[in-house]
């Protein structure tokens, strides 16, 4: 089955087609777009579109060949992804050099043979520098795409020697009428607000059901700050969580007290559905001390991606939340 264009990627994809007309094949593609809005998807389409021998008229894989039999079934040896190691989260020197061995080597068919890199940004310092050589000395017919949510965290070398494509948060209009496609129909203005308005993590949410451990958190966030919890205690239970999420919703619900400080709309704020409570709290806390909490939510939350202490951090975020609410 040819996987659809998501309606929010048409222009990327027309832009991709246009290489693929014209055969003019970047040797490096940089692909940057917000989490949950299908670069990955896009990238395996141009890929498979690029080693396809019978491509539609629409630029799009045929599905029927030998070589999407064969991308299909993950066997396609002109298609090679280098992701993190599973048990680490950065992408190391070993598996570059593994590529670079490769890349030495011409492509098996006719066609090109394309890399996926996921996520560029987990490169480690020594597999970037190595990287770089793949790209000041491209290979015979072949593409290199690096996906990313964060580009400013690549070198500028890499960048500079990519050509550039940034998939964009669709309309909300037309993430609704994605999502009510997909079957999600409940709480989707709150979905969307959660995921910054990227349609495929919203859906991701729904059947996680996300929007019920979030409540549970925020109910279990004021009752530290009413000194019905202890925050030790809720520290210890929230490190074993989606630790990525509960810093968002921090730092989101602090954004939101803020905002409702200064009465705008409900519309704007990222938690619509709690703003009751929240509105409760800005009249309460200190507009000074809430803008030095947020600082401290933000700098915990640039530690994420280090080896910190995680339920540490939790205990002086909680701890400083509960000072917070009680005049400290």
């Amino acid at each position: 089955m040819i996987s659809p264009i998501l309606p929010w990627q048409q222009q990327n994809w027309d832009h991709l087609n246009s290489y693929i007309q014209q055969q003019r094949i970047p040797q490096a593609l940089l692909i940057t777009g917000r989490k949950g809005l299908g670069k990955q998807q896009l990238a395996t389409q141009f890929a498979q579109s690029l080693l396809c021998t019978a491509r539609l008229t629409s630029g799009l894989f045929c599905g029927h060949c030998s070589s999407c039999v064969l991308f299909s079934a993950g066997t396609h040896p002109d298609f090679i992804q280098v992701t993190p190691e599973e048990d680490k989260k950065t992408i190391g020197i070993d598996a570059i050099r593994d590529l670079i061995t490769k890349l030495t080597l011409k492509p098996q068919f006719d066609s090109y043979r394309v890399v996926l890199i996921n996520p560029g940004h987990q490169l480690t310092n020594n597999a970037a520098n190595s990287f770089l050589k793949c790209l000041e000395e491209p290979n015979e017919r072949t593409c290199i795409i690096l996906l990313t949510e964060k580009p400013t965290k690549l070198p500028a070398t890499i960048i500079s020697r990519c050509q550039k494509l940034t998939v964009v948060i669709p309309s909300q209009t037309m993430a609704k009428n994605w999502l009510n496609s997909e079957k999600v129909s409940e709480n989707i203005e709150v979905l969307l607000n959660l995921t910054q308005g990227a349609p495929l993590l919203a859906k991701e949410y729904a059947n996680d059901a996300i929007i019920k451990t979030r409540l549970q958190c925020f109910n279990d966030w004021l009752k530290v700050a009413k000194s019905e919890l202890n925050p030790i205690v809720l520290a210890e239970q929230w490190h074993k969580q989606d630790v990525g999420n509960l810093m968002f919703w921090q730092i989101s619900w602090i954004t939101d007290i803020i905002k409702s400080r200064y009465s705008l709309e409900t519309d704007s704020l990222y938690h619509a559905d709690l703003k009751n409570s929240l509105q409760e709290l800005s009249l309460k806390l200190n507009l000074k001390s809430v803008y030095k909490y947020y600082d401290l939510l933000l700098a915990s939350q640039q530690k994420l991606e280090t080896q910190i202490n995680k339920q540490l951090m939790f205990e002086e975020i909680l701890i400083e939340w509960a000072k917070l609410n009680n005049g400290g």
